[in-house]
């Protein structure tokens, strides 16, 4: 927890916040802290600064809050992600929260198992608990957006070539013969498919829709490690 990410419930007062359970933990556990020591916060969608302990117990922490930077700013990417395994999605969540990814668009795909979408990690609790540790790692308070598409072709032909306006418009294929483009400098549509990639028939039509079919080389690479590795090398995004 690189920083303490404070909710509205968090605040007391227009500067006072309270802090309890797994931030709480970490105060006592990790990072060792006494009354009047400065911690790392910032507001969910808003600044980030210092909190001052003003008082600690085993039950809560009460901070004395100061915010005055503005954070990070959010990388110019929409990711369409084909619905991972519930165990991988957990982990892909974190890493493009702490990348700087605010447009989230989940998407099925014919190798997405239906019990993928039953995962409990897709309830609003745990979307805003995993999507919280990214923007903590990465000192963040911007809040991605996360959306939900359970049907591929609906979406495609609807949704998506609206969403891809203004966008370099890229599917992730390997295979085809186009090089994945590195260190562009305009906004990014990318898309993403599950374990096994997506069909002939989904590239297909997402070509139909803007995108352009690239590859990052030889070795096929799992879904939690190409999303990070594709960001990254598109937008700079450790930068």
């Amino acid at each position: 927890m690189n920083l303490a990410l404070l909710f509205e419930e968090d605040f007391v007062t227009a500067d006072r916040a309270v802090l309890t359970g797994r931030r709480l933990s970490h105060l006592h556990e990790v990072l060792k802290v006494t009354e009047g020591d400065l911690i790392p916060v910032g507001r969910v969608n808003g600044d980030i600064g210092t909190g001052r302990i003003v008082s600690l117990t085993s039950a809560q922490a009460d901070i004395l809050v100061d915010l005055a930077d503005p954070p990070p700013p959010p990388l110019p990417l929409t990711l369409i992600l084909a619905m991972p395994r519930p165990k991988m999605f957990r982990r892909v969540l974190q890493t493009c929260a702490t990348l700087g990814v605010k447009d989230i668009w989940l998407i099925n795909s014919y190798k997405v198992e239906k019990s993928f979408w039953q995962t409990p990690w897709l309830s609003d609790d745990n979307l805003r608990e995993n999507i919280t540790l990214g923007l903590e790692q990465a000192r963040d308070t911007i809040l991605p957006e996360v959306q939900t598409r359970k049907l591929f072709k609906p979406f495609v032909e609807d949704e998506l070539p609206t969403l891809l306006q203004g966008k370099r418009a890229l599917v992730a294929h390997p295979g085809t013969a186009t090089p994945c483009p590195a260190h562009l400098d305009q906004p990014v549509a990318l898309c993403v498919g599950p374990e096994g990639g997506f069909t002939p028939y989904e590239v297909g039509k997402l070509e139909e829709a803007g995108c352009e079919s690239v590859h990052l080389g030889p070795r096929i690479l799992r879904v939690e490690t190409a999303v990070p590795v594709l960001i990254s090398r598109l937008l700079d995004a450790c930068r």
